[in-house]
């Protein structure tokens, strides 16, 4: 009796052990399954980030300035060979030296967020459209101003200027309360003073003439 009892304990420790065993081994696996949720959560965290840093405000604003530069430039163009006003040919200048290089840098800014250069299905930001709130000449109004010179040219210059940097301006104050890239919250910035400087020199460019 006494050796069946102490067989019996001892099939109840290998059991014990077992279990024991058993238990350790899901807790390790556990541990692992644990612990590659945990890296595989860091590294999606992380590539989040990492393609954070800017959003649909962004991507818009560049879209939207980039051709709204483009039409800027071709009417500072304009003025070598028509304008007559000192100051005109001196502003069309900065324009253009201003303007130029934003619009690389706004370009490289899409690519690196992999984003498409134009925007579709946006009314009034082609050359030919009009005026949509965004300052842009229509094909008629860059018709016209490409056929005059002189004095007649600087003023309408100055005037059609103006209304396109109000543009530039709302579409920048935009960017500046939306965005959220650093690059161009600090451009739209920019553009603000820069182009509401301007606009008050035009302004008095169109008083005097």
């Amino acid at each position: 009796m006494t050796a069946i009892k102490r067989g019996l304990a001892a099939a109840g420790l290998v059991a014990a052990g077992a279990l024991f065993l058993a238990a350790c081994g899901d807790d390790d696996m556990d541990g692992t399954e644990h612990g590659s949720s945990a890296s595989r959560s860091a590294e999606a965290e992380a590539g989040t980030e990492t393609e954070a840093g800017f959003n649909d405000a962004d991507v818009a604003f560049a879209q939207m300035m980039i051709p709204h530069h483009e039409q800027a430039l071709e009417m500072a163009e304009l003025a070598d060979g028509r304008a007559s006003d000192a100051e005109v040919k001196d502003l069309a200048g900065k324009i253009e030296k201003a303007q130029g290089p934003e619009i690389r840098t706004m370009k490289g800014w899409l690519k690196e967020w992999k984003q498409p250069t134009a925007a579709e299905s946006m009314p009034g930001m082609d050359h030919g459209s009009g005026h949509g709130g965004d300052g842009m000449m229509s094909g008629t109004e860059m018709t016209e101003l490409k056929a005059l010179k002189g004095t007649a040219f600087d003023k309408a210059f100055a005037e059609m200027m103006i209304e396109h940097h109000n543009g530039a301006i709302s579409m920048a104050e935009d960017e500046r309360k939306n965005g959220e890239s650093a690059d161009a919250k600090k451009m739209a910035e920019a553009i603000v003073e820069g182009q509401s400087a301007e606009v008050e020199q035009l302004q008095d460019i169109v008083d005097r003439l």
